[in-house]
């Protein structure tokens, strides 16, 4: 396995130099200039965080108060494949926060939920230090999200199962959430119930999304990476109101990462999952649609998220199945 790249402090990914304050389709990239920070947890940053970070935020000269999204990897990923979504989220005005939780991991995703919490309670005295100038975290606007098996350590961190948040949570993402290894075979410690709508979770308003290929195994000899009775199905099932549901059709379990993941575990996630024709759809999709469902519980903006619901918006992906509980 490679080891996560660096990415130095001046080194900025230019997504657009227009006004901030125009229109723009929440699929395509936004309107703010980003960078893309690495934070070592070794010592190089004055308060080292208890978990390397990969960081987007918007940067310099614009700046302002922005939200915070913590997005949490899948099963044995790196977070620099997520750069690409990282950097669409950033672009629209949020400061997203990648933990690397682990590198190899057993199936127990106790240790994922205690770091999680450890990394929320380290921002509030110390993401400031480390983002551009102007540029400052609302944290009252916080919002996890997490993949595959980072989606289950998300909505087990907001369940308070295992662990407590420091912060608040303000809204929930799963992306395609995965609850264990086989059909109705749950990893520890275990999130579902199979209890329709018995997530507790104070109205926090919460979105799922889930991919239609992600239940259908790539070949005889691996099984499907999302496998149904432990998949978005289940885990939006369980959800209460207000809650979002989108199926992408057509595209698989890890159709939202970077174009080029590298190295061996890189290579890997285009042989063991059923994948789509390509993967900038998708992860648009998911991007604009984290973008979208953000806008409206942080910023009261539910413009771009009704649109996408009532097929008003110019999605680039098939939705397969749309759901929403008011």
């Amino acid at each position: 396995m490679t080891a996560v790249e660096e990415v130095g402090f001046s080194d900025t990914v230019m997504l657009s130099s227009s006004s901030s304050s125009s229109a723009t389709n929440v699929f395509e990239n936004g309107n703010y200039q980003t960078v893309l920070l690495n934070i070592q947890s070794d010592g190089s940053v004055p308060v080292p965080p208890p978990k390397p970070l990969l960081v987007g935020t918007p940067s310099s000269p614009v700046g302002g108060d922005f939200p915070v999204l913590l997005l949490l990897h899948g099963y044995l990923l790196y977070n620099s494949f997520y750069s690409q979504l990282i950097q669409h989220i950033a672009s629209h005005g949020f400061i997203v926060v990648a933990p690397q939780l682990y590198v190899i991991a057993g199936p127990d995703t106790s240790d994922d939920i205690k770091s999680t919490a450890a990394v929320i309670g380290w921002l509030p005295e110390n993401l400031q230090a480390i983002l551009p100038a102007a540029v400052r975290p609302n944290l009252a606007k916080l919002a996890l999200s997490g993949h595959s098996r980072g989606g289950k350590a998300a909505f087990a961190l907001a369940l308070k199962k295992f662990a407590t948040s420091p912060l608040k949570i303000a809204a929930l993402i799963g992306i395609d959430p995965v609850d264990g290894l086989g059909e109705g075979t749950q990893t520890p410690p275990p999130v579902l119930t199979y209890v329709p709508c018995s997530f507790d979770l104070d109205h926090m308003p919460v979105m799922v999304i889930g991919s239609g290929l992600g239940s259908v195994p790539r070949n005889p000899f691996f099984p499907a990476c999302a496998p149904k009775r432990v998949n978005h199905e289940d885990f939006y099932g369980e959800c209460q109101s207000p809650s979002w549901y989108f199926v992408v059709k057509n595209h698989g379990h890890v159709d939202m990462l970077d174009d080029d993941t590298k190295g061996l575990v890189g290579k890997s996630t285009y042989c063991l999952c059923k994948n789509g024709k390509s993967r900038a759809p998708m992860r648009s999709f998911v991007g604009g649609a984290a973008v979208a469902f953000l806008k409206a519980y942080l910023d009261g903006d539910d413009q771009d998220l009704l649109g996408i619901r009532d097929g008003h918006a110019a999605s680039p992906v098939e939705l397969e199945k749309v759901d929403f509980r008011a």
